[in-house]
C-alpha cells in the first residue's frame, strides 16, 4: 500500500481530538481571568499546560497541514466564543510557521518540536490585541465592573504588548520541554529524538 503525504480522515480525527483537549486545558486557565491579576498570566500558564497536550499531538503529526488546521480551528473557536478575529489571523500565521519549523526536522526532531510549540503558543497573545488597540471598545462590549476594568488597564499598559508576546513564546518553549520530558515514551515510540 502506497503511503500518501496528504492529510486523511485519521489525521483529521487527531486534529479534532487534540484541538478539543487543547481547548479544554486552555479553558481551565481562561477561567482564572475572572480574577484580574491572573489575566496577564494566560501567557504563562496556557503555553505550559496546553503545551503538554500540543507535544503529544506532535507525536501524531507526520504530514504538512495538521498543525495549520489546529491553529485555524483554535482561531475559529476564539472568534465564535466572542474573542476578536485576531486569534484567527495570528493563530493561522503562527500555525503555518510552526508547520515549516516542525517539517524542517522531518517530524522526528525533538528540538524542532519544542520550537514548534513556542511558535504555536504565540496565538494566545492575539487575545490581548484588542485590549491594546482599542480598550474602550473592548470593555464597552463586555459587562465588566469598573473596578475590574481599572485593574486590567493598570496591569496592561501598552508596553506590556510585546512583553506578553515574548512570554507566550518563552513559556511555549518551556511547555515544550516539559511535554517532552513527561511524554518521553510517546516520543520514543513516534521515533522523535
Amino acid at each position: 500500500m502506497e503511503k500518501t503525504n496528504k492529510v486523511n480522515g485519521k489525521d483529521l480525527i487527531n486534529v479534532g481530538v487534540f484541538t478539543a483537549i487543547y481547548c479544554a486545558a486552555s479553558i481551565v486557565v481562561f477561567m482564572l481571568g475572572f480574577i484580574p491579576g491572573f489575566l496577564p498570566l494566560y501567557t504563562v500558564f496556557i503555553p505550559v499546560l496546553s503545551g503538554i497536550v500540543f507535544m503529544l499531538f506532535l507525536t501524531k503529526v507526520k504530514k504538512f497541514g495538521m498543525i495549520f488546521l489546529m491553529g485555524l480551528l483554535l482561531g475559529l473557536i476564539m472568534l465564535l466564543t466572542g474573542m476578536s478575529f485576531y486569534a484567527l489571523i495570528v493563530g493561522s500565521i503562527c500555525a503555518l510557521i510552526s508547520e515549516f519549523v516542525y517539517r524542517s526536522g522531518s517530524y522526528k526532531n525533538a528540538g524542532k518540536a519544542i520550537l514548534t510549540n513556542g511558535v504555536f503558543s504565540i496565538w494566545i497573545w492575539s487575545n490581548f490585541i484588542p485590549l491594546f488597540l482599542n480598550p474602550d471598545s473592548y470593555f464597552a462590549s463586555r459587562s465588566f465592573s469598573d473596578e475590574y476594568v481599572e485593574t486590567i488597564q493598570r496591569l496592561l499598559p501598552l508596553w506590556m504588548c510585546p512583553v506578553l508576546l515574548v512570554s507566550c513564546f518563552v513559556f511555549g518553549l518551556l511547555g515544550g520541554v516539559l511535554g517532552r520530558v513527561i511524554l518521553k515514551k510517546h516520543f520514543a515510540k513516534a521515533g522523535i529524538v
